[in-house]
């Protein structure tokens, strides 16, 4: 397996899908979809062409080991760690009628994935790679916070460059002050931030998609982006401004539309981490255009489109 340019590390789940929209309670059926927003973008950068690994924790269970074939019939480079511990986490997602989703878990609190350690971080071939791309929502535990806090100090150390994209689940965060902390200890090392419109105020504590963009440059982040949903996506570089339009789709699920904003950047900047105004603009022009395509299939990695149609810069 070629060697990858970018490690996706934190978690992979199950999403249950259903059969119609509305609440939880009047449908019939659930398909099982893979899930998780780092496992997601793990895919979605694989699928444009680019070696990617992933790492994380799942249970040593039936799920795990499915999303464990599906990363590798991926082409992901999934280095897994499987716990007897916890079971693989479980999410079950509902649809209301503009396809925007609300997420329920009966054990979400506990599932593998929040078993994330110091030592998952200090396994991980950081060192190898060109990129590190992280979020915070299987970080909830202290041991969980470490190990992030640690990967991202490898990533330094190594001259690797950060991906962070926060993904929140404010009901994981019993106290959200104790999110916001995570997120301040990690920005000053990233390269790249994304944040969506309504995790401004929880991360950076600024409403205004603007100003939290400043506000993460003003934190040492050199590339810092806010998707707007159907509005497009903002990115700060320095004093320079770059807007891109989302494209119009027919919505059918927004559930990883952002993992495929974030999958799309990276794959035009993992071999090219100080581009130009333009590349950083064809950047987060892809990302949008990624980023709706999710949208018009069910599922976190289903519309994730193939190198055949988006092809990244060499």
């Amino acid at each position: 397996m070629t060697a990858p340019d970018v490690l996706c590390f934190g978690e992979a789940l199950v999403d249950l899908l259903p059969d119609r929209r509305g609440k939880l309670r009047d449908c019939e059926r659930f398909d099982v979809h893979s899930g998780g927003a780092p496992a997601n973008v793990a895919v979605g950068l694989s699928r444009l062409g680019v070696p990617t690994a992933f790492c994380g924790v799942v249970g040593d269970d039936e799920f795990g080991h499915l999303l464990a074939r599906k990363l590798r019939d991926e082409g992901v480079d999934a280095r897994l760690r499987f716990s007897a511990r916890a079971r693989t986490g479980l999410w079950f997602v509902a649809l209301d009628d503009r396809g925007d989703r609300t997420f329920f878990s009966p054990g979400g609190l506990d599932s593998a994935d929040k078993l994330i350690a110091r030592q998952d971080a200090l396994a991980a071939p950081i060192p190898e790679v060109r990129w590190l791309h992280c979020g915070s929502s299987c970080h909830i535990r202290p041991e969980g916070q470490r190990a992030l806090k640690t990967a991202v100090a490898r990533a330094a150390k190594a001259s690797v460059r950060v991906s962070f994209d926060p993904n929140v689940r404010l009901h994981l965060w019993g106290n959200p002050e104790s999110l916001r902390a995570l997120c301040e200890s990690v920005f000053p090392t990233c390269t790249l931030v994304k944040l969506s419109e309504d995790e401004c105020e929880a991360c950076v504590g600024e409403r205004v998609p603007e100003r939290a963009a400043a506000a993460l440059r003003d934190r040492g982040v050199r590339i810092a982006c806010v998707t707007l949903g159907d509005r497009g996506a903002i990115a700060l570089r320095g004093e320079r401004w770059f807007r891109a339009d989302a494209p119009r789709v027919q919505v059918v699920d927004t559930t990883g539309a952002g993992d495929g904003f974030v999958a799309g950047m990276l794959s035009r900047l993992a071999r090219d981490p100080d581009p130009t105004d333009e590349a950083l603009q064809a950047a987060l022009d892809l990302g949008c255009q990624v980023g709706s395509n999710v949208c018009t299939q069910m599922g976190a990695v289903a519309g994730l489109p193939g190198r055949a149609r988006f092809s990244p810069s060499p």
